[in-house]
């Protein structure tokens, strides 16, 4: 079997394919065929960007993002059978409640992750995947639904007549649109261009807001609520908008700070002070979106089959042009999701 190796902030050039032999499952664990996996900005922090709030092991197996179907299991093993289609959780031991350090081993970090041929994969951290979706399609689901589900109905549940609001469109953001439109909400969303606000009409949007010629978004979405304000906002941009993001919010709602906000130093002390200001003035929860974890999965799953959800992806490259796939990802032109194929 083969897969690919990393290090923190190796770049592009160091992701290496490396020959093994296949393991054998242990005690509750299964043995994974990987047929698909998927990119997410997680993966450009840690091989190019070098930065991980989480460890990364050296010369990791990289991608947390990814399913399969079992090949087989080992000693014990009841939540699962030899052909089994599944995908990966993130967090493995993250099972249920809110997130703590204990559950925070993850694949693709402190754990070797899905951009192989095989994996072993703990029973406990994986899910069986929807029917009516293709391997492609459920290898997207790991982190960017997850988190996108979390952050929708987590703390604050979404309710029908709500208004969400969605900046860009990258993977978390298209599924939370996805998904806020299968709880009845109204969805406002930005982006970069007439043709990207095309196709998120297409998914759904109610209203799409062009960043670029309406740099004051904020005041275009208070024009589109009646001055009073999003109920969750999905904050994807980081520092350059979330003071925007803010005051875009009616007063209690939530925004779900994802991702690119992790790292601490990217933001000046009086932005931060500016943030804080704003958002007590306006009282406004701010929360940290960790993924989700197992409970999330299996419910948004349901959720997804019972609508027959299909995920949207951007493109597909052969497992043998990962690094093909991760430039195309870097480049952050995509719209939806960007995947690594063995079908």
């Amino acid at each position: 079997m083969k897969s690919y190796h990393i290090n923190l902030g190796a770049g592009l050039a160091g992701l290496m394919v490396k020959e093994h032999d296949i393991p054998v499952p242990g005690p509750h664990e299964v043995l994974v065929r990987v047929r698909a996996c998927s990119l997410s900005f997680r993966e450009l922090m840690i091989l190019i960007l070098g930065y991980y709030p989480l460890p990364v092991r050296p010369d990791v197996v990289p991608v947390s993002d990814g399913a399969g179907e079992v090949m087989a299991v080992g000693a014990g093993v009841t939540r699962a059978k030899v052909g089994d289609r599944v995908a990966g959780v993130v967090f493995p031991h993250w099972l249920d409640g809110p997130f703590a350090w204990d559950y925070a081993m993850q694949l693709g970090g402190s754990l070797d992750g899905l951009l192989t041929e095989v994996a072993v994969l703990s029973e406990e951290g994986i899910v069986h995947i929807p029917d009516h979706l293709s391997f492609e399609e459920a290898a997207t689901l790991p982190i960017a639904a997850v988190t996108a589900w979390n952050a929708l109905t987590g703390s604050r549940p979404l309710q029908a007549g709500d208004t969400v609001l969605t900046l860009g469109s990258g993977g978390v953001s298209l599924f939370a649109l996805q998904f806020a439109k299968l709880f009845g909400a109204r969805v406002i969303a930005t982006t970069s261009s007439e043709e990207k606000a095309q196709r998120l009409k297409a998914l759904g949007a109610d209203e799409v807001i062009n960043y670029r010629t309406t740099p004051d978004w904020h005041l275009a979405v208070r024009e589109l609520t009646g001055g009073r304000g999003v109920d969750q906002v999905i904050e994807v941009g980081g520092p350059g908008t979330i003071e925007q993001s803010i005051k875009s919010t009616n007063v209690s709602g939530e925004i779900a700070l994802i991702g690119s906000l992790a790292r601490a130093d990217s933001m000046s002390g009086t932005t931060v002070l500016g943030v804080l200001r704003s958002a007590i003035a306006g009282v406004v929860t701010l929360r940290s979106i960790a993924a989700g974890n197992r409970a999330h999965f299996l419910a948004m799953n349901r959720a997804i089959a019972l609508h027959r959800l299909k995920p949207v992806i951007d493109r597909v490259f052969p497992f043998e042009d990962a690094q093909a796939a991760y430039q195309y990802f870097a480049e952050q032109s995509h719209f939806g999701k960007v995947v690594i194929s063995q079908s």
